[in-house]
């Protein structure tokens, strides 16, 4: 993090960084900037997406996914 920044956001509650990463979120969608993927984020999506094609019911909610994820801290 810039040691600029860093003194500032950690003043911050809770509430205020989440609003800041809301409107920094929204002025990246806003803009015209392009994300190139690397070619390993390439083939990882081709991957994910040719799994999704061979088997749609693969899977599992969001909820069931965080659930499982918090059990294995």
């Amino acid at each position: 993090m810039s040691p600029t920044l860093q003194p500032i956001i950690a003043r911050l509650s809770p509430a205020e960084k989440l609003q800041l990463v809301g409107e920094l979120w929204d002025e990246l969608a806003a803009s015209d900037l392009e994300f190139a993927l690397t070619p390993a984020q390439q083939a990882e999506l081709r991957a994910e997406r040719e799994a999704i094609r061979h088997d749609p019911q693969d899977g599992a909610p969001w909820p069931e996914v965080k659930a499982r994820l918090l059990r294995q801290k």
